[in-house]
């Protein structure tokens, strides 16, 4: 595993993307490099500070390329069964039609950016406590190094179930360069300590720069709590664990609903409103392809080289919007047309609903370059945390209608009032399905209810054996990922997940 071991490099995003970042600076400018160690590089308030700001590109986990057309955070929309593809990339055909196998770039881009994101943030934990700085900077570098490791440990157990716990820096003689897997237990345990970790470290309650802040931690935790409150740990209790913190973000008021939807998706909007925190993109530092995979393909509506058609909503889905729902109305959610960029006066008719909402007017129609920011947490779904949580723990209270009612009367949907438990907990789940679409969320969902949305029958159903839209039935083995056929191949101590 000697992902785990990090080299140190100039980071490129600091006052640009990390507006709050103090000192940003060349901070090796000085240093001779060839001497630079673990042990020797944390001599100062500044490598500290930069170390930490470093970290912050691991929020691009998802955003990771693994080939033409492809991008994780759209391969886990091809596994929720909700999404096609027009494009022509042949993993993800392969993710839809649920003939993927361990060797597969995607399975093995998460595996190893997390790991590798994991070792960085080790490695400045363990080494930031002996430097000389201000005692409240160097706390709170600390919670969101530990932030960003919880990130990375969240998404590894979620998609690979038990998976190794490192938690300190690894050489070439560690006994952790070969580890075992860790139970999905103690990774949870090291995941919601960190977090709490975090919580207490005193991190501004709001950050409009990019940075984590402690509304950002809060929400993370009230996620996790969720999540293993359902499938596989079951841990009931925790469903009140998860309406106590996502309560906590409701009642600070700190991250209002915007009122257009286009602010989800433009450039004056990046870190404001209801973004809670996104993973950072500036021209000129650092971009990425999300709008030009959400196009249908060879379109023509947009100055990009390509045009992929990687992620395409399912008519079926689409058209479980209830009537009225602005989400679902032109250029809202969706669009089905657009003007062509090559003969004016034109409109390119889709032939099928494609994704407004990552849509990047100002680079489609300017330099052809997208720098949109990706939204990791948002404040509808810290909302629809506490509304199913608390209808779990107890029941529906005036607070939980309160919360999804807002979301349904931004998009100009009726009131909901009056539903027994079980109808809450649906209408809840379709709002996460419909105000959440394409977030990276829904996948994930299935995992922790075992249920999917039958867009047929307007119904959940039990996600094993079920047949969607597109391609077979839901095997039971795609509720995780295949552990990397190389990680298995190179650590003989690590064992494969059911199936793979």
């Amino acid at each position: 595993m000697s992902f785990i071991i990090r080299q140190f490099r100039k980071v490129a995003l600091c006052a640009t993307l990390l507006a709050a970042a103090s000192g940003c600076q060349d901070f090796l400018e000085e240093d001779n490099r060839s001497n630079l160690t673990q042990d020797n590089y944390f001599a100062n308030a500044t490598q500290a500070q930069a170390a930490v700001d470093g970290l912050y590109n691991r929020l691009r986990l998802l955003n990771a390329s693994t080939g033409y057309g492809e991008e994780v955070w759209v391969g886990l929309e091809l596994m929720a069964l909700h999404a096609t593809t027009l494009g022509q990339s042949f993993n993800n055909n392969q993710l839809i039609n649920q003939s993927i196998d361990p060797a597969n770039p995607y399975f093995s881009s998460v595996w190893n950016n997390a790991y590798n994101g994991i070792g960085a943030a080790n490695l400045a934990i363990a080494r930031i406590p002996a430097v000389t700085m201000d005692e409240s900077r160097k706390t709170a570098l600390l919670g969101e190094a530990l932030f960003i490791r919880a990130f990375l440990y969240y998404h590894l157990v979620r998609l690979y179930g038990d998976v190794p716990l490192i938690t300190l820096p690894v050489n070439a003689t560690s006994p952790d360069l070969y580890p075992v897997r860790a139970s999905q237990q103690e990774v949870y345990n090291l995941i919601i300590s960190d977090l709490q970790a975090a919580e207490a470290a005193g991190l501004p309650a709001v950050d409009r720069t990019g940075r984590v802040s402690l509304g950002a931690v809060k929400s993370l935790l009230a996620s996790v709590y969720l999540t293993t409150a359902g499938y596989p740990l079951q841990i009931k209790a925790n469903y009140q664990l998860a309406a106590n913190k996502a309560a906590e973000v409701i009642d600070a008021g700190s991250y209002p609903l915007f009122a257009n939807y286009a602010s989800l998706h433009n450039n004056a909007d990046k870190n404001q409103g209801e973004f809670i925190l996104q993973a950072q993109y500036g021209f000129g530092i650092t971009t990425n392809a999300i709008s030009a995979l959400v196009i249908p393909y060879f379109v023509g509506i947009s100055k990009y080289n390509d045009e992929f058609g990687a992620v395409i909503p399912t008519p079926g889905f689409y058209a479980t919007h209830e009537p009225g729902d602005l989400r679902a109305q032109e250029q809202q959610f969706y669009f089905s047309k657009y003007a062509s960029i090559k003969t004016p006066g034109q409109t390119v008719n889709f032939g099928a609903q494609a994704l407004y909402k990552y849509f990047h007017v100002e680079s489609a129609l300017g330099n052809g370059v997208n720098d949109e920011n990706w939204t990791l947490l948002r404040m509808p779904e810290v909302m629809l945390i506490y509304a199913e949580a608390i209808n779990e723990a107890s029941a529906a209270t005036p607070k939980a209608y309160a919360q999804i009612n807002a979301i349904r009367s931004r998009a100009k949907l009726p009131a909901l009032s009056g539903l027994s438990q079980a109808q809450f907990r649906e209408a809840v789940w379709k709002e996460r399905y419909h105000e959440l679409a394409y977030e990276n969320k829904a996948y994930f969902d299935i995992q922790r209810t075992r249920k999917t949305y039958d867009v047929v029958g307007n119904r959940f159903v039990d996600v094993v054996g079920f047949k969607a839209e597109v391609g077979p039935a839901f095997q039971e083995k795609y509720l995780l990922w295949g552990i990397p056929s190389a990680e298995i191949n190179n650590n003989k101590q690590l064992t494969q997940n059911p199936g793979w």
